[in-house]
């Protein structure tokens, strides 16, 4: 097999491969940090390469496939960290310079999670400055390109993983959405994204932003998402949000018939500005869902457009907490949208707080409410295709020093109701740039948006379209 294809196999054709001993953990493993080190440079999507750690575990893998010990779920499969998330002994720098030293003693329960199973890791990605945008550049690490588009969006702060993904450096790739930051840089870089139920994977640190922050998998297929999630989800102690239940069999039930599914299409949510080729790609989509027998009907659900003043208003509220404290020492070089986010934010007040806090509640509610009647809701991903990473907005759009959600008004609504939601990938603008299909579950229903999932991936295949990328000799550091 020619080693630039290993890194574009999934998790359960190498699991395969692995057991039937027609491929080797070292051996896969090798050629994925080849190929990082080969193509990365020109996209920008990883902070650090762990050649030491990713070998030594591969060959560990290679003894449990010839017997030694049992393979665990993701035994030999090669795996990124985003660099947002605690790493023992490995620099968390959060994309930004104020927390560029930052050395974690304790690794994230997610990630433990990920090693015990097996998992093989061969680094860390990007994120934009403590993710607080829609957009792939920080500070620190300045464009995560998109691989379709060099110089454009990849999207939010999972934006390295995503392009990963794309990029062919192994098939799982770690990611957390608190506004879109999972589900963005799938559409924008034409991957599958899931962003789960609140709590289903625990998160932790704790994220002070009101209860909006879900951890979940960027991958190229929904088998290995699903792999993914089953692997890291699970209640966790420190995380008192965390799902009680366990997680279920998804990998097992993934294929299931949505004969008589009643699925909600809502095109704009009553409110939100899309682009027309956007539109168009996520209407034909849906008529999928109408062949594959669900009962499908266009909605404006009454809620929609209650959802922008609530979103602004506990971005920059949790930013404030998050941030602040740098502001003294790190304001010249931190992200000027951040800091102007910041500097808005500081007019906030206990009271104003406290009241924004019950209509969200009462937001939530409806959100909930309107589930009762339907299976699924699907909508356009992201408002645009991709755009220049040195922008917060498409050029064609209104311009604000911080405001990038209005392109990106239909994702943060998950967050803050904890549904779990998907980006999938559903076609390409004249362009040649990806496009992406949200599909939204009842909360608790990740199996049924994986499953829904799987059966649009059989009927619209996308995993044969790959981003022609072009190496460099770049050099990049490496632990």
């Amino acid at each position: 097999m020619i080693q630039n294809e290993l890194g574009y196999l999934s998790a359960t054709d190498l699991k395969s491969l692995f057991t039937r001993r027609e491929l080797s953990p070292v051996e896969v493993t090798s050629a994925i940090l080849a190929r990082i080190e080969e193509i990365d440079p020109s996209l920008n999507a990883m902070t650090m390469i762990t050649p030491n750690i990713a070998l030594k575990a591969a060959k560990a893998a290679e003894e449990a496939y010839a017997g030694k010990h049992p393979p665990r779920p993701l035994e030999g499969i090669p795996l990124t960290l985003k660099d947002m998330h605690p790493t023992a002994g490995l620099k968390t720098s959060q994309g930004s310079w104020a927390t560029i030293d930052w050395v974690p003693d304790t690794d994230a329960p997610v990630v433990t999670r990920l090693y015990q199973a097996g998992g093989v890791t061969v680094g860390k990605t990007t994120v934009s400055e403590f993710g607080w945008k829609g957009v792939s550049q920080s500070p620190l690490s300045g464009i995560t390109h998109n691989p379709w588009r060099h110089g454009y969006n990849a999207g939010a702060s999972s934006a390295g993983a995503a392009v990963a993904a794309a990029a062919g450096f192994g098939p799982l790739h770690l990611g957390s959405d608190g506004g879109g930051s999972v589900r963005m840089p799938a559409h924008f870089c034409g991957v599958y994204g899931l962003k789960p139920t609140f709590g289903r994977i625990p998160y932790w640190p704790m994220s002070n932003n009101d209860y909006a922050t879900h951890m979940g998998p960027l991958t190229r297929t929904v088998a290995d998402s699903a792999l993914m999630l089953q692997v890291m989800a699970g209640p966790h102690p420190w995380d008192h949000m965390s799902c009680e239940s366990s997680p279920e069999p998804y990998v097992e039930k993934l294929r299931a018939d949505l004969k008589g599914k009643r699925i909600a299409f809502s095109p704009d949510l009553g409110h939100a500005r899309v682009e027309s080729e956007v539109a168009e790609l996520t209407a034909k989509a849906v008529r999928a869902f109408e062949d594959l027998g669900a009962i499908v009907e266009q909605v404006t659900p009454a809620w929609g457009p209650l959802g922008p003043d609530l979103a602004r208003f506990f971005w920059k509220a949790g930013y404030l907490a998050r941030g602040a404290a740098y502001m003294p020492r790190w304001r010249d070089k931190m992200d000027p949208g951040l800091v102007a986010m910041i500097d808005e934010a500081q007019s906030i007040g206990g009271e104003e707080y406290h009241l924004m806090k019950g209509r969200k509640l009462a937001y939530v509610e409806q959100i909930h409410r309107f589930f009762q009647n339907w299976d699924l809701l699907l909508t356009p991903a992201v408002s645009t295709a991709a755009f220049p990473a040195d922008l917060l907005q498409p050029p064609s759009w209104p311009q604000h020093p911080w405001d990038w959600l209005a392109w990106a008004e239909f994702s943060y609504p998950f967050n803050l109701a904890g549904n779990p939601a998907a980006s999938i990938p559903c076609g390409f603008t004249a362009d040649g740039l990806p496009v992406g299909l949200q599909i939204v579950g009842q909360r608790f229903d990740d199996l049924g948006v994986l499953q829904a999932s799987a059966a649009f991936e059989t009927v619209r295949p996308w995993q044969q379209h790959r981003p022609q990328l072009v190496g460099s000799n770049n050099e990049r550091g490496t632990a």
